[in-house]
């Protein structure tokens, strides 16, 4: 594993074009053909340096060159050369079309013992390990993107990108679900191996191609700029950069704060992404405090995923006490509801739901959305940025904020 950078400084171009440059030198990619795995737009960063730089050092040494968009769940990608600065000679850009079962390929199946172990028994089955087939018919897989405090896994990149980037609903569930029952607020932030990353690390060795990433960490402070760019195999590039992201990425407060509003940026497009503005802030919000997501453009909870609408909003427990009722959902979005609700408790009997957080939409979602799914509403027009009376956290959803 080599590295360009560190939490204390911000790289030039220049400084990233050469180490890629460097890095991608090693003859393992002589005459081989290499699919690169990149994010989408609901992640900042400075793709077309990146992808640029990828192929300025690779065009002419590979057999062939992909790159492919790790959507996971997310919507279809439009301009996708545009997405990556391109295009570029020879090299072709695709979607993972998660939605067409022709696009996968089957590598087998994690078992249910590793499951239950890695779930302390909350969890059992068999798990079908379904990948893009772009990735196993490649002779290398290279992840291109960065590393961040994530509410599934703990922190975000390296062997995430293929699973959920670019894998099958199965593993996408059992993943996002294992993750939801050691909840959003203990495992975010997470630099360790977590056991939603031993499961995707377990995934990845399925994998036929080689594996390699080139993880980077970018500035807060500075848009599209890069405090550090690590190379090495998706393990430990994933964890040097992860370190880098601990120490640039994490905001800590000395007091709780009762009331936040989460500028929520216009590149998440839905509340399925830009509940990344209250994920981020739970931690620092006192009990029966509120969070207000502040995105006058959003306009709709999940269009790919209407079952929202169905189960709506909800805490852990709500799901876990009345698993009969809820397990045919797909777990993602289950997993999904109860990281935007937060902290909170089920009486089975009476069947009372207690919430720790209230959360608010500001949104161009109508009133009557926001109620049925179990959300709070404010019309974004009566709310005063400059003068809210709380924290105000702008391009909310990739800062994670802690007590110390």
């Amino acid at each position: 594993m080599t590295r360009a950078g560190g939490p204390d400084r911000v790289l030039t171009d220049d400084e990233v074009i050469a180490f890629v440059g460097e890095s991608l030198a090693d003859p393992a990619f002589d005459g081989r053909s290499v699919c690169v795995l990149v994010p989408d737009a609901t992640r900042v960063c400075p793709l077309p340096l990146l992808v640029g730089a990828v192929h300025r050092a690779l065009h002419g040494r590979v057999s062939r060159l992909t790159v492919l968009i790790a959507l996971g769940t997310h919507g279809a990608m439009t301009s996708l050369d545009d997405h990556v600065g391109g295009p570029y000679p020879g090299t072709v850009v695709l979607n993972h079309e998660w939605w067409n079962p022709s696009a996968f390929a089957d590598l087998g199946t994690i078992p249910s013992s590793r499951i239950e172990e890695l779930s302390g028994g909350m969890m059992r089955g068999d798990v079908r390990v379904r990948l893009n087939r772009a990735v196993v018919e490649h002779d290398i897989a290279l992840v291109v993107g960065p590393v961040l405090p994530h509410e599934v896994v703990g922190m975000s990149g390296g062997n995430k990108y293929f699973f959920p980037g670019v894998a099958g609903q199965e593993i996408i569930d059992v993943s996002h679900w294992l993750g939801a029952l050691i909840t959003s607020a203990e495992i975010i932030g997470t630099t360790g191996t977590t056991p939603v990353r031993a499961l995707i690390d377990d995934g990845a060795a399925l994998i036929p191609s080689l594996k390699f990433a080139l993880s980077v960490v970018t500035a807060h402070s500075s848009a599209g700029a890069l405090h550090s760019v690590s190379f090495g195999d998706c393990v430990s590039s994933w964890a040097d950069a992860a370190a880098v992201s601990a120490a640039t990425h994490v905001t800590y407060l000395d007091e709780p704060v009762d009331r936040v509003l989460s500028l929520v940026p216009p590149m998440y497009s839905e509340i399925w992404t830009g509940a990344k503005g209250f994920y981020k802030v739970e931690p620092v919000v006192a009990d029966g405090g509120e969070v207000i997501l502040y995105a006058p453009h959003i306009r709709s909870l999940a269009d790919s995923h209407p079952q929202i609408h169905e189960v709506g909003y909800h805490c852990r427990d709500y799901f876990v006490k009345q698993w009969d009722r809820f397990s045919h959902v797909h777990w993602g979005v289950l997993a999904h509801s109860t990281h935007l609700r937060g902290a909170g408790t089920y009486d089975a009997s009476t069947g009372v739901e207690t919430l720790r957080v209230n959360v608010t939409l500001a949104t161009s979602i109508p009133e009557s959305v926001c109620r049925s799914v179990n959300l709070g509403y404010r019309d974004p027009d009566t709310i005063d940025v400059a003068g809210f009376d709380g924290l105000v956290v702008p391009r909310a959803g990739e800062m994670l904020f802690r007590l110390r």
